[in-house]
């Protein structure tokens, strides 16, 4: 018999206004969790908080080999945060993207990493990293 907050809806009794809801005390509470998937929700992945990592040499070679790999004519704008979905990209153009840049890079992104890169930044990112990893320790 739990009644919910001020909009005086209740379960197997009578409406209470919310006044009277305000000076009754309630004798037992339940709390209710709420399973989110292990990922959140989708449109939240999305809209993540990025901090730009990649240096801005990467950033542009990245652009150029995205621009040369999907045939973008100059006009094509190119940003940090340009999708290479949006670009008219498909799967087999990621994995193409993705040999260019390690070609390029000279480096080896694993497939789990490969499958992370979505954009841009991302790719300039992972590649710092990766040739920073590659160089050793300073």
């Amino acid at each position: 018999m739990a009644a919910v907050s001020a909009t005086s809806i209740s379960f197997g009794s009578p409406i209470l206004s919310f006044k009277s809801m305000a000076t009754q005390r309630l004798s037992s509470v339940k709390s209710v969790s709420m399973g989110l998937p292990k990922k959140g929700f989708p449109s939240l992945r999305t809209s993540r908080l990025h901090i730009c990592a990649a240096k801005t040499e990467t950033v542009d070679k990245v652009c150029e080999i995205v621009r040369k790999q999907l045939a973008l004519s100059n006009e094509t704008s190119l940003t940090p945060s340009s999708a290479f979905a949006d670009l008219g990209a498909d799967s087999l153009d990621t994995v193409e993207i993705v040999m260019g840049l390690e070609e390029a890079f000279d480096i080896t992104v694993e497939e789990e990493n490969s499958q992370n890169i979505t954009t841009v930044q991302e790719a300039a990112d992972l590649i710092d990293k990766l040739v920073e990893k590659k160089a050793g320790p300073a």
